[in-house]
C-alpha cells in the first residue's frame, strides 16, 4: 500500500483536521497507509484516528521563519519514504519545496479555507509564495468553487492540475435525533418550550463568535415577547471564548447562554438545537454547517468562501453579508417567529447533505487524485 504523508500545521479541533481524520478513516482498507506530519505538535484530537496503523509525527516548529524545522522534516522523509506527500494551506505549502528536495515526486496540495489576516488571498507575499511554489505541485484540490477560481484565476494553476473536492459528513453519525433522545444540554437550561440557537466553532476572530453574541443580545429589543425562551449555545474552545462570555454576561443574557468548550459530542449537541448559526468572516467548505445540515438544521451563514456551495438561500437556510451582527439579529429574529420555515428549511438540509456531500464521494474524489500523482510519476520515471 502507498504511503501518504499528510503535512499539516497542528493536529487539534478544527474543520481542516477533522476533514482529514474523517478521510482516513473512511478510506477502504488496502488502499494507503497514512502519517501525518505536524510542522508544531498534535494534541488527542489524534484519537479520533479509528485506523491503528496511522503514525503521528510532530516537528515542533517555532514561531516566524525556523529552517531547522525543514532539516526535521527532511531527514522524516527519508525515514518514512511516502509515495505522496500531502500538504494543506498555506502554513505548509513550503513542505513541498522540502519534499521535492526529498525526492518525492508525487506531490499535492490542498486548499481548504483563509488565514485571518488575509481573508481572500490578496496579501502580496502569500501570493508569490503560492506562485513560486506552484511549480512543485502535481495536484492541487479546491474546496469550494471560490478556491477554484483565485488557484486557476490568481494562482495560474492549470485545470489539469486541479480538482474540486468537497468536504463529505457522515450522515449517519449527524442524523436528526430520535424523538425520545435525552437532551444534552444542562439540566434547567432549555425548559420545554425554548428555541435553542446554536453554532460549533474554533471561538477564534475568522469565525466572528462576537457577531453571533452582539446578534444574540439584539434580540432583546428586536423580539422582546420571544426572547425569554431564547437559547444561545456555542460549542467550542479558542482565544475568543471568555471575551464572549463577558459580553452576554454584560448584557445580563448570561443565563441564557452555554458555552461548554470543545466537547465530542457534537451530533448529540446538534440534536438540541432548532437553529444553526456559523457567522465567519472567511471559511473554505465547513464542516459543521455540512454536520448541522444533516441533523436536519436550517442554516444562517455568511455569504462567504464556500458556504454558497452548501447552504441554499430559501430552500436550506439563509446567507447574509459578513461582519454584519444587525442583518443577522433581524434574520435570527425572522427564524424565531417562523416555526414552518425552520422545519421546512431543516428538512430540505438534510435531504441535501445525504444527496450531494456523502462522506464516500469525498473519499473517492481524494483517491482519484492520489491515483493521478502516482500514475504521473510512474509514466515520468
Amino acid at each position: 500500500m502507498p504511503l501518504v504523508a499528510h503535512v499539516i500545521h497542528r493536529l487539534d479541533v478544527g474543520g481542516m483536521e477533522n476533514g482529514l481524520v474523517n478521510l482516513i478513516n473512511h478510506m477502504p482498507p488496502g488502499s494507503y497507509r497514512h502519517a501525518i506530519i505536524c510542522m508544531t505538535e498534535y494534541t488527542d484530537f489524534g484519537q479520533r484516528i479509528r485506523r491503528n496503523d496511522v503514525t503521528l509525527h510532530g516537528l515542533y516548529k517555532r514561531e516566524g521563519k525556523d529552517l531547522r524545522v525543514h532539516l526535521k522534516l527532511r531527514r522524516l522523509f527519508k525515514a518514512l519514504n511516502p509515495e505522496i506527500v500531502h500538504t494543506r494551506n498555506l502554513a505548509t505549502l513550503e513542505a513541498q519545496v522540502t519534499a521535492a528536495l526529498s525526492g518525492i515526486r508525487a506531490r499535492v496540495h490542498g486548499e481548504h479555507g483563509w488565514d485571518v489576516g488575509d481573508l481572500d488571498g490578496a496579501r502580496g507575499k502569500n501570493r508569490l509564495m503560492r506562485r513560486l511554489v506552484r511549480p512543485l505541485v502535481g495536484q492541487y484540490i479546491a474546496l469550494s468553487r471560490q478556491q477554484m477560481g483565485y488557484l486557476s484565476d490568481i494562482i495560474g494553476v492549470a485545470p489539469g492540475r486541479l480538482s474540486h473536492v468537497c468536504n463529505g459528513v457522515d450522515t449517519q453519525r449527524f442524523s436528526p435525533p430520535p424523538p425520545d433522545r435525552q437532551s444534552p444540554l444542562p439540566e434547567g437550561f432549555a425548559p420545554e418550550g425554548s428555541l435553542v440557537i446554536g453554532a460549533v466553532m474554533r471561538i477564534q476572530a475568522v469565525k466572528a463568535p462576537e457577531d453571533l453574541a452582539r446578534a444574540f443580545i439584539a434580540l432583546k429589543d428586536l423580539v422582546p415577547d420571544q426572547f425569554p425562551r431564547l437559547r444561545l449555545v456555542v460549542v467550542g474552545d479558542g482565544p475568543l471564548r471568555e471575551s464572549v462570555r463577558g459580553m452576554l454576561h454584560a448584557a445580563g443574557v448570561a443565563e441564557q447562554a452555554w458555552l461548554p468548550g470543545a466537547r465530542d459530542d457534537v451530533p448529540e449537541l446538534m440534536g438540541a438545537m432548532d437553529l444553526f448559526v456559523l457567522p465567519s468572516l472567511a471559511e473554505g467548505i465547513c464542516n459543521t454547517i455540512l454536520e448541522a445540515m444533516a441533523c436536519g438544521l436550517p442554516v444562517i451563514a455568511t455569504d462567504v468562501g464556500g458556504n454558497p456551495d452548501l447552504v441554499q438561500p430559501g430552500e436550506s437556510g439563509t446567507l447574509i453579508p459578513a461582519a454584519d451582527p444587525e442583518t443577522l439579529a433581524r434574520t435570527l429574529a425572522d427564524y424565531v417567529n417562523d416555526a414552518g420555515r425552520r422545519a421546512r428549511e431543516g428538512e430540505a438540509a438534510r435531504e441535501r447533505a445525504v444527496a450531494q456531500f456523502s462522506m464516500e464521494a469525498m473519499v473517492r474524489g481524494y483517491m482519484d487524485v492520489y491515483a493521478r500523482v502516482l500514475a504521473e510519476q510512474r509514466a515520468a520515471a
